[in-house]
């Protein structure tokens, strides 16, 4: 199994992190020493909006997993089942003994790569040639057709789902919103046609760049003033629907301790991360974007807001799930610009 290693510093939250479909198409080696001791809780209990309570995405999305000691012992009052059983009934293949702080320096020094776990030399070789940087993982990560989470009578947000996680619904409908999860590349008619207060541009795996089609729908969510919130591939889709540019970072932010400021208020937040590509910063000179965050350890752009109009975008998941939750208020912010711009429709 071939995929982009990368690394994640988080010391727990595997359950959701394994979910997360931004993981779609890399092999992930957890920095912690020991994965596993309190096991994989139920997928079939729910939340209070009828979501999985401890799963962020209904499968694993990572293609492989490398860690250094397997907890085979897990102790934990919801446990259900070992990780190793879990990566075995969904056909994961993983690793372990492995150094993965030596490997962490090895992809901090030279960059994320490709890589491939190899359980049998004799085993199928056709996905070698596996390009990470331009396949596209939308069809695999979002949805074919509208679906619908909340009370009907309640204002309505469309979720632009590029790899969404279940958190980012979960808190959403937590401020008394509906739902309307809608396919990748959706137009700008089909997400009008539900009437939307707002519009969320999701997460999601890959190259911004190969959406072309949630670009073009962005843009014209700000050409029309739409209140708008991008979270992590949402934040890039929109800086690039704004006219800037982004690139890829040499091995990415994936963790639980991102450490951003918030420029407006000066106060510096612990953020849960992932992600492989950035927002190129002087790019943003000739955009009607600013800077909202950047990150304190390597400046980075981490979160935008547009000068005149009711869109806000941040590169960090203020739903967290695995992490902290110091930047839920990202979700108030947009609650109260869609409070403040009601939509006029032609």
């Amino acid at each position: 199994m071939s995929g982009e290693i990368v690394f994640n510093t988080g010391m727990v939250g595997y359950t959701e992190t394994l979910t997360d479909p931004s993981y779609r198409g890399q092999i992930l080696c957890f920095t912690y020493p020991s994965i596993g001791n309190y096991g994989v809780p139920s997928q079939q209990e729910l939340d209070d909006f009828g979501l999985p309570k401890f799963f962020e995405s209904e499968r694993i999305q990572t293609r492989g997993l490398i860690v250094n000691n397997l907890s085979n012992v897990s102790s934990h009052w919801c446990c259900e089942k070992t990780l190793d059983q879990w990566l075995f009934e969904e056909k994961i293949p993983g690793v372990c003994d492995v150094d993965t702080r030596e490997l962490t320096k090895k992809i901090r020094s030279n960059g994320v790569m490709n890589a491939r776990i190899v359980m049998d030399k004799s085993e199928n070789q056709d996905d070698e040639s596996f390009d990470y940087d331009s396949y596209n993982f939308m069809p695999e990560v979002s949805i074919s057709k509208p679906t619908y989470y909340g009370k009907e009578l309640s204002p309505k947000i469309v979720l632009i789902d590029t790899g969404t996680k279940y958190s980012i619904i979960r808190n959403l409908l937590r401020l008394g919103f509906q739902v309307v999860r809608l396919p990748w590349d959706s137009s700008i008619d089909q997400v009008m046609a539900h009437n939307p207060a707002g519009v969320v541009l999701s997460n999601g795996p890959g190259d911004p760049i190969v959406c072309k089609e949630t670009i073009e729908t962005a843009s014209k969510l700000i050409e029309r003033s739409i209140p708008t919130l991008g979270i992590c591939l949402g934040n890039q889709i929109l800086a690039l629907a704004g006219g800037a540019k982004t690139h890829k970072l040499k091995f990415g932010h994936r963790g639980q301790n991102k450490s951003c400021r918030d420029l407006f208020s000066e106060h510096t937040l612990i953020t849960s991360q992932n992600h492989g590509y950035g927002i190129e910063s002087e790019s943003l000179d000739k955009t009607d974007f600013e800077i909202w965050f950047k990150n304190i350890d390597d400046q980075t752009v981490e979160g935008l807001k547009h000068l005149e109009k009711p869109i806000i975008a941040v590169q960090f998941h203020p739903e967290a799930s695995p992490g902290p939750d110091d930047c839920l208020y990202v979700f108030d912010k947009f609650k109260d610009l869609v409070k403040a711009h009601k939509i006029v429709t032609p």
